[in-house]
C-alpha cells in the first residue's frame, strides 16, 4: 500500500491528528542572533533572527526534537518547517537562493523523524509539505492611496510556489499543505502551481488547504 492509500484508509477509520504550531515551539528555545546563524551563516551580511525556516539548516536538532515531540504526543501528520520557504518570503533576509535547499532539507528531516516513529510501532506517520501564504497578498493593495496597486502578481506567486513544491516533493513529503491562507487568490496560485507540477512530473499527492479567518463574520483578510 502506498502512502497516499494508507492516509486515505486511515481517514476512513478515524480522525487523523495534525501537529501543532512550529513557531511557538521554536520561540521556547529563546535563540539569539548567533543561534539562528549557526556556523554556516556566522558572517552573513543581514540579521537573520526570526527566520525560523533557516533553523532547518543551522539548528536541525531543534527542529527534529519539535517534530518528535508532536509524534510522541499522538500526531499522525507533521508539517515541514517551511512556512516561509518561498523566494518571496525569504527576500526579507536576502536568502532567496536557499529556498530549494530549505524545502528539500526540511522535508528530509521530517521524513526521517516520521520513519523513526513508524518503525517503533508500525503505525503510519505522514509528512505534510507546508506552503505558507507568503508575506504578500494578490488581492489587496498595500498602499491605501493606490487601491489598484499590487506588490505581487498571480504569475509571480505560481513561480515561487513551484520552486517550493519541487523541493518538498524531492525531499519526500506525503502530501502538500497550502497553509494559513488569508487571500484566496494566493491559494489559487498555489493550487495552480501544484496541479501544473503534478502534471509535468507525473506525480500526485493529497492536498490540504487551511484558511485564516480574521473576523467574527467568518471572512479572510481579503474579504472572502
Amino acid at each position: 500500500m502506498n502512502r497516499t492509500d494508507a492516509l486515505q484508509k486511515l481517514l476512513t477509520e478515524r480522525i487523523v491528528i495534525l501537529d501543532g504550531a512550529m513557531g511557538t515551539m521554536i520561540q521556547g528555545h529563546k535563540l539569539d542572533e548567533a543561534g539562528y546563524r549557526g556556523a554556516r551563516f556566522k558572517d552573513f551580511a543581514r540579521d537573520v533572527k526570526g527566520n525560523n525556516d533557516l533553523l532547518t539548516l543551522t539548528q536541525p536538532a531543534i527542529i527534529r526534537e519539535i517534530h518528535a515531540q508532536y509524534f510522541a504526543a499522538g500526531a499522525d501528520v507533521i508539517e515541514t518547517n517551511t512556512f516561509n520557504s518561498t523566494r518571496i518570503a525569504q527576500a526579507d533576509y536576502a536568502m532567496e537562493e536557499l529556498v530549494h535547499e530549505l524545502n528539500v532539507e526540511a522535508a528530509k528531516l521530517a521524513r526521517a523523524v516520521a520513519d523513526e516513529f513508524e518503525a517503533t510501532d508500525g503505525a503510519p506517520r505522514f509528512v505534510a509539505g507546508t506552503l505558507g501564504p507568503t508575506n504578500r497578498t494578490a488581492s489587496i493593495s498595500p498602499d491605501v492611496n493606490d487601491p489598484g496597486f499590487r506588490n505581487v502578481t498571480f504569475d509571480e506567486l505560481v513561480v515561487t510556489y513551484t520552486e517550493a513544491i519541487d523541493g518538498l516533493v524531492n525531499g519526500g513529503v506525503d502530501l502538500l499543505l497550502v497553509e494559513t491562507i488569508f487571500d484566496t487568490l494566493n491559494a489559487k496560485a498555489a493550487l495552480f502551481a501544484i496541479d501544473q507540477y503534478f502534471a509535468d512530473h507525473n506525480v500526485k499527492l493529497p492536498i490540504i488547504i487551511s484558511g485564516t479567518i480574521t473576523d467574527a463574520s467568518g471572512r479572510t483578510l481579503s474579504g472572502q
